[in-house]
């Protein structure tokens, strides 16, 4: 006799296959939804390394600027070498790898031959252009190969010996190539994209006045 409270065995059956499909697709949703969190994470990380990284080089830069700087000979005020604004001195322009390794690799394990040491050797102005230039874009260029450093002045007075006159702003700025996800269009900084029909580009921008 039946329990009163259970159905006799040959009346129970078991899962349908309809249930089984049916939890499988809920599964599924649920591991893209998932997968979909991962995309996002990991692209948003490496986003704000690149900008907490940028945001670093480009204080010690600054630091940099400030430390080396000297009185002008034409005006009363601090300026810095005129070879820290030759854009040949940054990212590498100037020196040649022979390989196909990151540029990292390839320039910052060791001094190159042509950038004077001037951790253990005395170095006139221009020479210290020439080793910030190096060491910072081996900062820029550790965690992103692709990110480029510049520096820049707005110079007040054209007339004077100077390529940064005293009062100038000295704009230093990190940018590096973006991508779009998810198909949503970002809205790019014109600071960072002077030529609209280049690769969109994000940076980070400080401007200092010695």
């Amino acid at each position: 006799m039946s329990s009163p409270y259970y159905p006799p065995i040959s009346a129970q059956r078991g899962v349908g296959m309809i249930e089984v499909l049916v939890t499988l697709f809920i599964l599924a949703i649920g591991m893209l939804g998932v997968a979909s969190l991962q995309f996002v994470g990991a692209f948003s990380n490496a986003d704000a390394l690149n900008r907490s990284n940028a945001v670093l080089v480009a204080q010690q830069m600054a630091e940099k600027l400030r430390a080396n700087s000297y009185v002008s000979a034409t005006a009363s005020g601090p300026v810095v070498d005129n070879n820290y604004f030759d854009p040949d001195l940054y990212n590498f322009e100037s020196l040649s790898c022979g390989s196909s390794a990151a540029p990292w690799q390839c320039f910052c394990r060791q001094i190159p031959a042509s950038i004077p040491d001037c951790n253990t050797n005395t170095c006139t102005t221009a020479e210290l252009a020439q080793f910030d230039s190096w060491q910072m874009s081996c900062a820029a260029s550790k965690i992103n190969p692709s990110v480029r450093l510049s520096l820049t002045c707005n110079d007040n007075n054209a007339a004077d010996a100077d390529a940064c006159s005293v009062g100038s702003i000295h704009r230093i700025m990190l940018t590096w190539p973006v991508e779009n996800w998810q198909n949503i269009d970002r809205k790019l900084n014109a600071v960072c994209n002077p030529n609209a029909n280049a690769e969109p580009l994000d940076c980070v921008v400080l401007d200092v006045v010695l």
